[in-house]
């Protein structure tokens, strides 16, 4: 087997657990009009068209903010705009029609392809579309009157939702009507985020230029809570601030989980959706990773996150059985039924107790999860009346002594706990008063 084809086999093994955590799920994903125009887009259909035979229940909403543009351009129209919401007039408000017939034409065209030899041979997907957002004016602000644009008043959520069930991809724009027949120009961002509340969807899924939110660095976050992201937004403006706030009103208003990509990076919604290192941003409402006490059906999994550092002398080797007696010992942190780091609190006697087992996944040190751990340790030591911490190591001292720890002696340590000293290993030994 050559190493791509190695690689896809391991990869597409992994994700056999996210294949079927997602079948039946409800997921909205949202595009802007500028995904369609994209050389990528195609792909971005391909891998919509795989989630539908995956089983997951699809809603798109589109956006066409660059098309009717184009088409007030073609009539010499300029337009309006007040807080970065066009002013729909009468004339604008033909554009919008025009340019959201042509995009909704466009995505049911790409979504229809079936031809052989094509990624979307034999996919057979049904789009259906129709009048199923309630609109309503957005009036008058700051005196400014935005005639023809306005905000989701409701979303048909029963209707689609029986349309979900008979196996259709259901197609919204960012248009809507008032029970009296008057069009309204929505943002997209609006739409997606009332029918994913509507539908209490399980995901909403928004791709726009950027691959996701990044820090002041401009590296990648990926991922956060709410309450993580807030801060961030005075410094963020146009599509990356409005799909922020999207993403933070969803999420409170009860989607699990918000996924920010970028339309143009071929392949990012398969690998968000079905690796554990993502491709984008996950905002949600808690922290995603959870941190807990071990359960008995942990043992498996503490066993192999700690195997390589046994193999390379960092820790010593437990057996299962060693492992299964002091489950109650541990901590651990998961991330989608896999143990990514771990902990031990063993107590002793003179008011001390040994921090031990501290192991961090390969493919997750440095994201802060060794100090979570050690923080929840020092928090249960401090509720149990201890008053020092020690640590034993052999390779890892630097780290402790960044976090607060300052180097001993073997004899201050318990005697319980000397006499289990092992002289070959040579570790060095550290303490942290609490």
């Amino acid at each position: 087997m050559n190493p791509d084809t190695t690689a896809y086999v391991q990869w597409f093994r992994q994700s056999s657990p996210y294949i079927n955590a997602h079948r039946g799920k409800t997921f909205v994903i949202m595009f802007e009009g500028d995904a369609i125009a994209h050389d990528n887009f195609n792909h971005v259909v391909q891998d919509i068209a795989l989630l539908t035979s995956l089983g997951v229940r699809l809603v798109l909403v589109h956006g066409a903010r660059p098309q009717i543009d184009a088409v007030l351009s073609k009539l010499d129209i300029q337009s309006r705009f007040h807080n970065d919401l066009r002013i729909t007039d009468s004339e604008a408000l033909n554009a919008v029609k025009a340019a959201v017939g042509m995009v909704k034409a466009d995505v049911e065209s790409r979504l229809s392809v079936g031809l052989p030899n094509s990624p979307m041979h034999g996919a057979r997907i049904r789009v259906v579309s129709g009048n199923f957002v309630t609109a309503k004016p957005l009036g008058v602000i700051d005196g400014v009157d935005y005639q023809h644009t306005g905000e989701v008043r409701r979303i048909e959520h029963q209707a689609i939702s029986e349309l979900l069930a008979q196996r259709n991809v259901v197609l919204l724009s960012s248009a809507g009507y008032s029970p009296s027949g008057d069009m309204f120009n929505l943002t997209v961002e609006d739409v997606a985020q009332h029918t994913a509340v509507a539908l209490r969807a399980d995901k909403l899924i928004i791709m726009g230029e950027q691959s996701g939110l990044l820090d002041d660095d401009g590296e990648l976050i990926k991922e956060l809570t709410c309450m993580d992201l807030e801060p961030h937004l005075h410094g963020w403006k146009g599509e990356v601030r409005c799909h922020a706030e999207a993403a933070i009103r969803s999420v409170r208003q009860g989607v699990p989980r918000v996924h920010l990509l970028s339309y143009a990076d071929d392949g990012a919604l398969l690998q968000e959706l079905f690796s554990r290192e993502g491709r984008g941003t996950m905002v949600t409402q808690y922290a995603y990773d959870q941190l807990r006490n071990a359960r008995s059906d942990d043992v498996v999994g503490i066993l192999e996150l700690l195997r390589p550092l046994e193999e390379q002398g960092i820790l010593v080797r437990r057996s299962r059985e060693l492992l299964e007696n002091e489950i109650q010992r541990f901590y651990v942190i998961e991330r989608d039924g896999m143990i990514t780091a771990c902990a031990a609190l063993y107590p002793y006697s003179d008011d001390k107790a040994e921090l031990a087992c501290v192991a961090v996944h390969a493919d997750y040190r440095g994201t802060n999860r060794g100090q979570r751990l050690l923080e929840q340790i020092e928090q249960e030591a401090q509720r149990r009346n201890y008053k020092q911490l020690f640590v034993l190591t052999t390779r890892t001292a630097h780290w402790f002594i960044e976090n607060g720890f300052v180097a001993g002696a073997v004899a201050e340590l318990p005697q319980e706990r000397q006499k289990l000293y092992n002289f070959q290993r040579n570790s060095k030994v550290f303490f942290k008063s609490l």
